[in-house]
C-alpha cells in the first residue's frame, strides 16, 4: 500500500515522502535538507529510490546532493540546468512511474519559470493527488519571483481544474497566514471561517493543514475565487484593480498579499 507522510524540514517547509510498505521502498519530493529525510527513512526502515524536484529553489532542493552521494537513484524535476543533479528533466510532453502509479507532469510557471506539479490520478484509494511544490497553498499561491500574473493564474487555472477530490500536496505550511488574508478578503465566505476554526485547531494539536482538498481551495482561496463578485467587489473597495478581467482582480488580490 502506498503512503504519504510528511518530514518537515527548516521553519515552515514539508519534504513529502512517497513510499511503499510492502517493499519498503520511498521516494522523497523537494528535499530542501538531507538531514530530516534520512532520519524519516532510518525511523521507518525505508530505502531511498527516487527524489521528484518541482522547482530550483533551495529549500527544495539544498538535500539532493547529500541524499545522492551514496545511492544511485534517479532525480526526476523541471528542465532547468540549475538544477544540475536531475537526471531525468521532465515537461508536460513526459510521464513517469513510481511504484506502479502514473504521473502527469504539469508545468506551472509562475512562482518560477521552471516549476511543474506531478499529479496521479489514483494511489490506490481512488483519490487524486498533487504535489505541487509552491505554486498553489493551502489558502493561497506562492509569490510571483519569475513569471508574471497572467502566467502565474494561468498555471492555477490549469490546478483548479482537476477533479475537485484531489489532494493538495503543497510544501509549505502557509495556511493560518494564507486564511487570514482570505478573511480579509472574504470576511463572509461561511466555507472559509469554518475551515479557519479547524485549521487552527489542528495547527493547536501539532497537526499539518496539508494536505488539503482542491474542493476546499475552491470554496476558501481567493487566488481561486477572482471571478466570485465577493473578491471583486473586496478588491475594488481596497482601489487595488486597473480593470476588471480575471487577471486585473487576481493580480490586484497578489499585491494585496504580498502586502498584507
Amino acid at each position: 500500500m502506498i503512503h504519504i507522510e510528511p518530514i518537515p524540514a527548516f521553519n515552515d517547509n514539508y519534504i513529502w515522502c512517497i513510499y511503499d510498505d510492502d517493499s519498503g521502498k520511498a521516494a522523497v519530493v523537494d528535499p530542501g535538507e538531507a538531514g530530516p529525510v534520512e532520519e524519516a527513512l532510518l525511523a521507518q526502515q525505508l530505502q531511498l529510490e527516487t527524489i521528484l524536484i518541482t522547482h530550483h529553489h533551495f529549500d527544495h532542493t539544498g538535500g539532493i546532493e547529500a541524499l545522492t552521494k551514496h545511492r544511485d537513484i534517479p532525480v526526476y524535476g523541471p528542465k532547468n540546468h540549475q538544477i544540475a543533479s536531475i537526471t531525468h528533466r521532465l515537461d508536460e510532453q513526459s510521464s513517469m512511474s513510481l511504484f506502479g502509479l502514473d504521473f502527469t507532469i504539469l508545468e506551472v510557471p509562475g512562482h518560477t519559470l521552471d516549476h511543474i506539479a506531478l499529479y496521479c490520478e489514483d494511489t490506490g484509494t481512488g483519490q487524486p493527488v498533487l504535489f505541487c511544490g509552491d505554486t498553489l497553498f493551502a489558502g493561497g499561491c506562492g509569490r510571483i519571483f519569475e513569471g508574471n500574473p497572467t502566467m502565474m493564474l494561468n498555471s492555477l487555472q490549469k490546478l483548479a481544474a482537476l477533479p475537485p477530490t484531489t489532494e493538495i500536496y503543497c510544501a509549505h505550511e502557509y495556511t493560518l497566514g494564507n486564511l487570514a488574508f482570505a478573511n480579509a478578503v472574504e470576511p463572509n465566505n461561511t466555507a472559509l471561517n469554518t475551515r479557519i476554526r479547524a485549521d487552527k485547531q489542528r495547527r493547536e494539536d501539532d497537526i499539518p493543514t496539508v494536505p488539503s482538498l482542491l474542493a476546499t481551495e475552491l470554496a476558501t482561496n481567493p487566488f481561486l475565487r477572482c471571478t466570485e463578485d465577493t473578491v471583486i467587489d473586496s478588491v475594488k473597495a481596497q482601489g487595488g484593480s486597473n480593470g476588471d478581467s480575471e487577471v486585473d482582480i487576481f493580480t490586484a488580490v497578489r499585491r494585496w498579499k504580498d502586502n498584507f
